[in-house]
C-alpha cells in the first residue's frame, strides 16, 4: 500500500515523497484512513520512532479549513525538544500547503514572540502543557474553533505530572472536538484519560501494549558495583561503531560519567536539567550531527529526544518503572532499524530483570563483559576494515605520495603494520594490558542462559504510620513534575541511607509526605533540608501526627 491509497491529497503525497518516504509505516497505514474521516476519537499505541507524527500530522494538515482563522488543531507533547521536532515535521508535511500556520509554543523561549506567531494566523499549535495553559490564561490563545486535539507521548506527560494541565486544556475546547491519543505504553493514567475524555474511540496497536519493539536486542551484563564505570568503558570500546545514549539515574551521575568519559578520551557530553537551555540545545545539535559519540542523560532531560541512527542505549542505572525502560530502549531501533539495549546491574538487581521481561514482553540475553584481549582484537579488526574500505580522494594526495614512499622505503610490510598498530592502539593496549575478568562469578550468561539465577526478591512493603517510622512533610509535589522515585533518590543521594529505609510516600499536588526509619530521621532532616531538586530549594518538616493530608498541611507546606 502507498500513501495515495490512504486517501491523502496530492500536495501531501508530494511532500512525503520529497522527504524520502515511499511506503507508509504500519501505524500510518492503519491510522491515517480513520483520522481523515474525523468521525471518531482515536487511541494509537506504538513505540517511538514508528512514524506516529506522520500518522496524525498528515490528517491534521489535510483537515485544515482555509476559510477559518485561528487555531483549529492542537498537538500537546511533554518536552520542548519533542515540541520543536513535531513542529518541524509538520512543516515538512505542509511544504506544498498554503497558509498551514504551524506554531510551536514551549517554555524557555520568548512568550511574546509565540503570542505574535499565534496572532498572525497559527492554525495548528504544537505545545507543551504548561506554556499552552499560560497562553490560554493570558487570553492569547482561543481554542473555541479547535476540532481536534492530539495528545502525543501521553504516558510521558503523565509521568511528568501534567495530568491536571491536560485536564484544564481539554476543558477549554469545544465539546464536539475529536481527541487523538498517541502513546508508547498504556499505563492506568493514560487509560483513565481515554475513559474520561474519549467517546467510543478506535484503538490501533502496533506491537503489544506496554511492550518494546521487536527489533531491539535486550542485553544484560551482571557486574560488581565497583566495576560499573569500567564495564561501560568496555562495552563502548568493544563496539567501535557505537553511537549511543547512556541513561543515569541522577544529574550528578550523568555529569560525573560524562566527565569521566571525556577525561578517558571519548567523545561524550552530559544532558541534564542543571544545564542552561542554550547549552542543552548545543549538546543536542552536536549529538544529532554525531560529533558526540556518547550522550549521557537523565530520563527527564532525554524525554522527547528524537535522534536517528542511535545504535545502542545503555542503562547505566535501571529506571524506577518498567514503562521508563520501554521509553529509554525505544530511542534506538527507530524507523525499522535494529538496535541494542544494554543493562548494567549488580546481583541484587536481578529480580528487576524478571519484572521487565514480564511486563515488557521481552527476553534478555545475558552477556559476558569482554576482556581486554577481545576488546583490542575487535578494535584492531575494526581499524583494518576501515583501511580496506577507505578510498578517499587519491587525486588530492597524489603529489605528496612520492615523498611518503621515500620516507617509508626503509621499512618492510610487517614493520609498517606493526608501527601503524602501535601508533593507533598504544592507549588502548596500555589500558587493557593487565585488565582482568570483571564478570561476576555464577552470574547468568549467554552460554547457559540460566533463568533460575537471581530469583525474584519481594520487597516487604512497610505500612504507613508505624511506630518505627518518622513522617516528614516536603515542599514539592506533582506540580513540580516529580514522582516517588525522585523523592527516594533525593533522600538517598543527600543522606546516604539505603532505599529500603524509606517507607510510604504520599504525593500531593504542591507538597508530599514520606516516611523513614526513626534511626535515620535526624540524618535525613539535616541533609535534605535546603537541598535542591530540579532547581527548587527543598524545605522539610517533621510531622508529629499520622493523619491523612488535609488543608492544614497545605499551610504547613507553604510555610516550610
Amino acid at each position: 500500500m502507498d500513501f495515495k491509497a490512504l486517501g491523502l491529497r496530492a500536495d501531501l503525497i508530494q511532500a512525503v515523497a520529497d522527504l524520502g518516504f515511499s511506503d507508509p509505516m504500519p501505524i500510518q497505514e492503519r491510522a491515517i484512513p480513520v483520522l481523515l474521516s474525523g468521525e471518531k476519537d482515536f487511541v494509537g499505541l506504538a513505540q517511538t520512532g514508528t512514524g506516529k507524527t506522520g500518522a496524525y500530522g498528515l490528517p491534521l494538515i489535510q483537515r485544515i479549513d482555509q476559510a477559518l482563522a485561528g487555531p483549529q488543531a492542537v498537538v500537546i507533547c511533554p518536552t520542548r525538544e519533542l515540541c520543536l521536532q513535531i513542529a518541524d515535521d509538520l512543516r515538512g508535511f505542509a511544504a506544498h500547503v498554503k497558509n498551514a500556520g504551524i506554531a510551536a509554543v514551549y517554555g524557555g523561549a520568548s512568550i511574546s514572540i509565540q503570542m505574535r506567531q499565534i496572532k498572525e494566523g497559527a492554525r495548528i499549535i504544537v505545545a507543551t502543557p504548561g506554556r499552552l495553559l499560560d497562553l490560554i490564561n493570558r487570553g492569547a490563545v482561543n481554542l473555541a474553533q479547535v476540532s481536534c486535539a492530539v495528545l502525543d507521548e501521553a504516558d510521558e506527560m503523565l509521568n511528568m505530572g501534567f495530568q491536571e494541565d491536560i485536564d484544564a486544556i481539554l476543558g477549554k475546547m469545544p465539546s464536539h472536538k475529536r481527541i487523538w491519543l498517541f502513546s508508547a505504553t498504556m499505563p492506568s493514567g493514560v487509560a483513565a484519560i481515554a475513559r474520561n475524555y474519549l467517546v467510543d474511540p478506535v484503538e490501533v496497536t502496533v506491537g503489544g501494549r506496554n511492550s518494546s519493539p521487536g527489533n531491539i536486542t535486550h542485553i544484560c551484563c551482571t557486574i560488581q558495583e565497583k566495576h560499573r564505570y569500567e564495564c561501560l568503558k568496555r562495552m563502548v570500546d568493544f563496539t567501535p561503531e557505537m553511537f549511543g545514549l547512556v541513561f543515569c539515574r541522577t544529574r550528578r551521575d550523568a555529569q560525573t560519567v560524562a566527565e569521566s568519559l571525556v577525561r578517558d578520551g571519548y567523545q561524550a557530553e552530559a544532558l541534564h536539567g542543571d544545564l542552561p537551555q542554550a547549552q542543552r540545545d548545543s549538546v543536542m545539535r552536536r549529538f544529532r550531527q554525531q560529533s558526540i559519540r556518547m550522550l549521557v542523560a537523565t530520563d527527564v532531560a532525554a524525554r522527547g529526544l528524537d535522534v536517528d541512527n542511535i545504535t545502542h542505549v545503555i542503562h547505566y542505572n535501571l529506571p524506577d518503572e518498567p514503562s521508563i525502560y520501554t521509553h529509554r530502549s525505544g530511542r534506538t531501533a527507530r524507523a525499522g532499524k535494529s538496535g541494542a539495549s544494554i543493562v548494567l546491574i549488580n546481583s541484587r538487581e536481578l529480580h528487576r530483570i524478571r519484572t521487565l521481561e514480564k511486563k515488557g514482553g521481552i527476553r534478555f540475553r545475558f552477556d559476558r563483559i569482554p576482556d581486554g584481549r577481545a576488546i583490542c582484537e575487535k578494535q584492531l579488526f575494526g581499524m583494518v576494515e576501515r583501511i580496506v574500505q577507505a578510498d578517499g580522494n587519491p587525486e588530492s594526495i597524489a603529489e605528496y605520495l612520492p615523498s611518503v614512499y621515500q620516507a617509508l622505503s626503509g621499512f618492510d610490510r610487517e614493520e609498517l603494520v606493526r608501527r601503524l598498530v602501535s601508533l593507533e592502539f598504544n592507549r588502548l593496549i596500555e589500558h587493557y594490558r593487565h585488565a582482568g575478568d570483571i564478570n561476576v562469578t555464577g552470574a547468568p550468561e549467554i552460554k547457559n542462559a540460566s533463568r533460575s539465577a537471581g530469583k525474584p526478591v519481594r520487597r516487604k512493603e512497610r505500612a504507613s504510620g508505624t511506630k518505627n517510622t518518622q513522617r516528614f512533610l516536603i515542599n514539592v509535589g506533582r506540580l513540580d513534575n516529580i514522582n516517588a522515585g525522585a523523592i527516594v533518590r533525593l533522600i538517598c543521594d543527600h543522606s546516604g541511607i539505603r532505599s529500603n529505609m524509606i517507607g510510604a510516600i504520599d504525593l500531593n499536588r504542591e507538597f508530599s509526605f514520606f516516611e523513614v526509619e526513626k534511626s535515620a530521621a535526624v540524618k535525613v532532616r539535616n541533609s535534605v533540608h535546603n537541598a535542591r531538586l530540579d532547581g527548587r530549594q527543598i524545605q522539610i518538616r517533621e510531622m508529629l501526627d499520622k493523619k491523612k493530608p488535609g488543608r492544614s498541611d497545605r499551610k504547613k507546606a507553604a510555610g516550610c
